[in-house]
């Protein structure tokens, strides 16, 4: 099994990346883990202490069952994939069978900054865009399907969203293997990705 990690800030493009790196490869042969759908399951707090949460920091992350369900998915085991909700900043208590694949596709903006889940990465992708950028796709992103208003977001993106990226994220980059800037000309970055996998998968 390859196991190909996608980082990058909030709103850089990395699932339109995962896209061009899947088209033209068998459906089949390609399996997708969302980082999101492993935040800590926080049944214990309050709706109001939820949504104070830190979701842009490493220690919102459970990455040991991640750790452990991808050390699954290479024995050929199948896994039960955590659904979170960033509605009720909590796991549904539903649950995504997810079979092994010949490639494991891992996405999310903190998945370089655990040493133990960065080992189990055969390829480490970080996905470059501008800072504006970035904060003009959370903006649309939020508020169209989070339910977010614009000053809430654009607070968020101050306090924590801003200062987490500098001191969590963007330093991950000096892991990648290949940096994507996503804009017109990441093509061929893409291409170098999606040959390696096929030479894989073949």
């Amino acid at each position: 099994m390859l196991i190909i990690g996608i980082a990058g800030g909030t709103g850089s493009g990395k699932t339109t990346v995962v896209h061009q790196i899947m088209n033209e490869l068998p459906l089949t042969e390609v399996g997708i883990i969302s980082q999101d759908s492993y935040y800590k399951e926080t049944s214990n707090l309050s709706y109001d202490e939820r949504a104070k949460i830190n979701f842009d920091h490493p220690r919102s992350i459970d990455f040991e069952l991640l750790v452990q369900h991808l050390k699954e998915l290479k024995e050929g085991k199948t896994i039960e994939q955590p659904v979170y909700s960033f509605v009720t900043h909590n796991r549904t208590g539903d649950t995504i069978i997810t079979h092994p694949r010949k490639v494991m596709i891992v996405e999310g903006i903190l998945i370089l900054s655990d040493p133990k889940l960065r080992e189990m990465f055969d390829i480490k992708v970080y996905v470059h865009a501008d800072a504006d950028e970035r904060l003009i796709r959370r903006l649309r992103r939020d508020i169209a399907e989070r339910g977010r208003d614009m000053e809430e977001v654009l607070n968020r993106y101050q306090t924590t969203l801003k200062p987490m990226h500098e001191q969590f994220i963007e330093p991950t980059k000096a892991h990648a293997d290949i940096i994507i800037p996503h804009d017109r000309y990441n093509t061929v970055a893409i291409d170098v990705v999606r040959a390696v996998i096929n030479q894989r998968i073949l």
